[in-house]
């Protein structure tokens, strides 16, 4: 019974794992973006962005490990 829900519960969670990693793939990129176009960006500017990769490549790292794609 256990190990029933336990695949669910992995596939369930992959899903929301892909659905993460695109939302924080378009938010790095948006802030990559601005940060490019800024002539003289600030520091917090550049933190967000920073802030923003980090989370994307951990989540990117997360989903190697997990051997989860996104089936095209």
């Amino acid at each position: 019974m256990f190990f029933k829900r336990k695949g669910w519960l992995r596939k369930e969670f992959d899903g929301k794992l892909l659905t993460q990693l695109q939302e924080y793939k378009e938010h790095w990129r948006e802030q990559k973006q601005l940060l490019d176009k800024s002539f003289d960006p600030s520091e917090e500017a550049i933190c967000q962005t920073k802030i923003a990769q980090a989370k994307y490549f951990f989540l990117l790292k997360e989903a190697k490990e997990r051997n989860v794609s996104i089936k095209r």
